[in-house]
């Protein structure tokens, strides 16, 4: 049989620093969650596939991993967590009347066939508010996205801010079927708007339909695109979907962040058909994909049995990693071990201090001495995989501590702090 000596296209082996550093983020952003008041969930890896089918509006279905189990039911790898939590919380909290917060971390899996070289395994972190509809649930996962960027050292991100409720209204008041819905949605997503035009004027849609499909290109910006959004509306939900945006604004200021929004009235919700209101995207340099996903979906839990109004988001952690490594912004992993190596008779002193050690908090790792091998290859060692000294035990008793950052040598007596 042939030796399989790589991953499968689209995933990939993480290890030493790089997996202590995702590590590291993922417990920093984890932190801001907790701060925040959500708790910890943990859902299955894979679902029964009806979990994402079409209607519930996750990713289409060719592009999931499906399975079988021993009865022939069809599962799935989720490609989302978000319908995995509300399945749960529509089945655990079936009878909770009041809010729910919950947190996440775990890997997602799209094959992306279309996509040469684009990660089919993603970790995502994220968070679900269920059982809020107020505004200011809205301003509160917006500021929770802020502050988690910011708590691992990004400082140069902008979250795209729209409402889909907005996009709909239009929808509607052009009246278009599924199918020029699907068309058109597809076209503005790809901000092809002169394809728009045209395909809107071949299937005889009214003028002020298409005009204000026309000037979702231009609303984009600041505040003062929300003034113009309520003239382009061509109902009363689309002005009342704008008026929402403002009032989200407003909250957000007090927590000091809006800084950070952009608004962009031509969010459609992609391929996350789920979304019913507020809609969000976190973009930063370095990468092209959005490095947070999040919106309202207020009526995904009754599709598990319970009517509950919910808003979330995930970041997706391997995007942001990528971001923060071309920005070439600093690390904030810091461990480093401590190597014991000793000689030929010296297993119990080795053994007492690497015990000691560790009781203080240290990590430690525990090598013998090859008699064939010197010191210093053992001192490259440690370097190759970051440990920050070493202590050599030899077979007279003397023991020397190494630092490995500037090849220190100390002889030392007594208690190795």
């Amino acid at each position: 049989m042939k030796k399989l000596l790589h991953t499968p296209e689209g995933v990939r082996d993480i290890i030493n620093v790089q997996c202590g550093r995702k590590h590291a983020l993922q417990n920093r952003i984890l932190k801001i969650f907790h701060q925040y008041g959500y708790h910890d969930i943990q859902t299955p890896m894979f679902e029964y596939f009806d979990v994402f089918r079409k209607e519930i509006g996750t990713v289409p279905s060719r592009d999931l991993y499906k399975l079988f189990d021993k009865e022939g039911n069809t599962l799935a790898l989720r490609p989302d967590i978000t319908p995995s939590v509300a399945r749960a919380a529509a089945t655990l909290f079936a009878d909770e009347e009041l809010s729910i917060r919950l947190c996440y971390t775990g890997n997602t899996f799209i094959n992306h066939s279309s996509y040469q070289g684009r990660l089919r395994e993603v970790t995502q972190m994220g968070v679900e508010l269920i059982g809020d509809d107020a505004v200011e649930a809205d301003a509160e996962m917006l500021a929770l996205v802020i502050e988690s960027l910011l708590s691992v050292g990004l400082k140069e991100f902008q979250l795209s801010v729209g409402n889909v409720d907005f996009f709909l209204s239009l929808i509607a008041d052009a009246n278009l079927d599924e199918d020029a819905r699907e068309r058109v949605t597809s076209l503005i997503n790809n901000r092809n708007y002169f394809g728009v035009e045209d395909y809107l004027d071949k299937i005889r849609v009214k003028r002020s339909s298409r005009e204000a499909f026309a000037s979702l290109n231009g609303l984009v910006g600041g505040l003062e695109v929300l003034k113009e959004a309520k003239e382009v509306a061509l109902s009363s939900s689309g002005v009342m979907a704008v008026k929402r945006l403002e009032k989200i604004y407003d909250v957000l200021k007090l927590y000091g962040m809006e800084q950070y929004i952009t608004f962009d009235l031509s969010m459609t919700g992609g391929t996350y058909g789920y979304y019913t209101g507020i809609i969000f995207r976190g973009y930063t340099f370095g990468t092209g994909d959005a490095i947070v996903k999040g919106g309202r979906y207020d009526r995904l839990l009754e599709k598990f049995g319970k009517e509950s109004p919910s808003i979330g988001f995930a970041i997706v952690v391997d995007e942001l990693m990528n971001a923060m490594n071309r920005q070439k912004l600093r690390s904030f992993y810091a461990r480093k071990n401590t190597m014991i190596l000793y000689e030929d008779g010296k297993t119990g002193e080795a053994v007492s201090l690497a015990k000691d050690l560790r009781n203080k908090g240290k990590n430690v790792e525990l090598l013998k001495k090859d008699k064939k091998r010197i010191l210093e290859e053992y001192m490259e060692y440690g370097k190759r995989y970051y440990a920050g000294s070493l202590i050599y035990i030899r077979e007279n008793g003397e023991i020397t501590m190494i630092n490995l950052v500037n090849g220190e040598h100390k002889i030392i007596n007594g208690e190795v702090v």
